[in-house]
């Protein structure tokens, strides 16, 4: 089985370069579910976030309140990495649990696990190649503004909360760069997947 990464910065569209990936036939994980999953009511990672950062960033009904927690560690470093410390590894056991049965399952499979932070948190070395998707600093401004209804100084404070795409780009064996929007991304997505279905 082919272990690929996929990363990049917020809205930049990784998650139509997913969808696309899955149409072609590949088995894709979207680390922000698995991110959900693990702080689901009654799990260990609710039970340490609430230990850490108070009963109030729960909602009534006893889930995680992520606007809340977004409030509070957007823009506070220590609390970010905080934050980062309890889920990360929770959500690379599970990942790791994924990979594992995919692979029972699928021998030859090509298995794509999409998570945004998977190079600052070490995760990508778990796999033999990383794709970095990303797209023009103007454009991913504006999308994210549109995607999140945010101003233009939230959405850039929440940029520059991660690592700039620059550096990510430096990672990747295989770059897709959505700038120029759906068609041509699903073009550079299925060329890459053709490229790897070759290492299977």
């Amino acid at each position: 089985m082919l272990k690929v990464g996929l990363t990049g910065s917020i809205a930049v569209g990784k998650s139509f370069v997913c969808e696309v990936l899955r149409e072609l036939g590949a088995f894709v994980l979207d680390a922000d579910l698995t991110a959900r999953e693990v702080v689901a009511p009654n799990t260990v990672g609710l039970q340490k976030i609430v230990e850490n950062f108070g009963a109030e960033i729960l909602q009534p009904n006893g889930e995680l309140d992520r606007v809340k927690l977004g409030a509070i560690v957007f823009g506070d470093e220590p609390k970010r990495q905080l934050l980062n410390s309890i889920v990360h590894p929770l959500v690379i056991e599970s990942q790791n649990d994924w990979l594992a049965e995919t692979e029972r399952e699928n021998p030859s499979a090509i298995a794509v696990i999409d998570a945004a932070l998977m190079i600052e948190s070490g995760g990508y070395e778990r796999f033999t190649k990383l794709i970095v998707v990303w797209c023009q600093p103007a454009i991913q401004l504006e999308r994210l503004m549109l995607r999140n209804n945010l101003s233009e100084s939230e959405a850039l404070k929440r940029i520059n909360s991660q690592m700039p795409q620059d550096e990510k780009k430096r990672y990747a064996d295989f770059l897709i760069d959505t700038s120029e929007g759906f068609e041509a991304t699903r073009l550079k997505t299925t060329e890459v997947f053709r490229e790897l279905e070759l290492l299977t």
